[in-house]
């Protein structure tokens, strides 16, 4: 039998800064040590629960050195949640953010375009289908000059973080990555140069996606069906998933496709899951945080489930937007199914998440927390 898998934790990395909120649009909070208890009520719940310091270089010590100060003079709480916001990104983890950021605060990755270092210049990496990335014409070598009107090195200093003990190429690759994202709510402009020298402005305007069903299915050429997964945040794409395998049960192996899902729950993925075993079978080694480190792992299972167990090979196709638990369900099936796994390096973010809010601000923000997934 395959041996379980322990999922691997791959950062982008980088701290985020932005513009003040106006004062006219403003609330004002309590001038008293109100903003203080909130500012340390988030410190704390993430050094006591944030589960990937061991491989962060952040000064967390420097982090409330710098940001406390900050928030105690916050003139309003739209600026006390700025703060929380760059305090957040200091650990550079896709996954550690506000909840709801307002509008025009910087995205963080993947958006719809990866970016990477190559040399001395930015280069696109990767383009996310049907993106309006992908319509206005950015190439994967295209070199970016600027966003917004900016030099990009520029945009990177200022959304690197401020409180690393020495440099470190994830949060680089992470302040890359939310430096081609844009704003939230907000259009966007490239400048970019390709590979014949000449430099080119690219608008790139906000795009509404078409609705589309969490499951899709269909059969292709060859006696293989296809089942295309958009989302494990909703429990009702379990049921939809069963009617599509009954459909499909009969071919010789199945293309399962998570290009584009972002993630979603455990409880969503592990019923699918056992619809491909017929024992209970471990799939992950989970941990949590313990003290300034991780407890020991303990081994997450797999159940067989429905009518019948499809025994043809599988396939999963996966891309730089396969995040989360998107990344767990390929990686869960090769483990316990032994499935196939094609495409791209994954997205990266690898934990549980746990929701935070500091109720006087009305600030919410979700961290990596309690589980760790790890994989080799």
């Amino acid at each position: 039998m395959t041996p379980p898998l322990q999922f691997p934790r791959r950062a982008f990395g980088a701290g985020v800064l932005a513009a003040g909120v106006s004062p006219a649009s403003a609330s004002e909070p309590p001038h008293d040590t109100t903003l203080a208890q909130d500012f340390d009520e988030l410190w704390t719940t993430l050094r006591d629960h944030y589960c990937f310091f061991s491989e962060k270089r952040t000064d967390w010590d420097r982090v409330r050195r710098l940001y406390r100060p900050q928030a105690i003079a916050a003139p309003s709480y739209e600026a006390f949640q700025e703060i929380t916001r760059r305090v957040l990104c200091e650990l550079y983890d896709a996954h550690t953010h506000l909840s709801d950021p307002p509008d025009g605060a910087p995205r963080w990755p993947l958006y719809d375009v990866l970016a990477e270092r190559a040399g001395g210049d930015v280069r696109i990496a990767a383009v996310q289908e049907d993106s309006s990335a992908a319509d206005a014409g950015v190439r994967i070598g295209d070199v970016v000059v600027g966003v917004d009107g900016a030099p990009i090195e520029r945009v990177i200093a200022d959304l690197m973080p401020r409180c690393l003990t020495r440099p470190d190429p994830e949060a680089d690759r992470y302040a890359i990555n939310v430096a081609v994202a844009g704003h939230t709510a907000q259009p966007r402009q490239m400048r970019l140069r390709g590979s014949d020298g000449v430099e080119r402005d690219v608008a790139l305007p906000l795009k509404r996606r078409p609705d589309a069903p969490d499951i899709e299915s269909r059969r292709l050429d060859g006696d293989l069906g296809y089942i295309r997964i958009r989302t494990f945040s909703n429990e009702g794409a379990v049921a939809a998933f069963d009617l599509a395998l009954n459909l499909l049960g009969t071919t010789r192996g199945i293309v399962i496709d998570v290009r584009g899902n972002g993630g979603g729950d455990t409880a969503v993925a592990r019923p699918m899951m056992g619809r491909f075993i017929t024992e209970t079978r471990p799939y992950a080694h989970m941990r949590r945080r313990n003290g300034r480190g991780l407890s020991q792992p303990w081994i997450e299972t797999v159940d067989p489930r429905g009518p019948f167990t499809y025994d043809g090979k599988v396939v999963v196709l996966t891309d730089h937007w396969s995040g989360s638990m998107a990344e767990g369900f390929p990686m869960g099936m090769r483990a316990v199914a032994g499935a196939r796994i094609v495409g791209t390096r994954m997205m990266g973010p690898g934990a549980a998440v746990f929701s935070l809010r500091l109720d006087r601000p009305g600030v919410g923000a979700q961290y990596s927390g309690g589980a760790g997934l790890r994989c080799e």
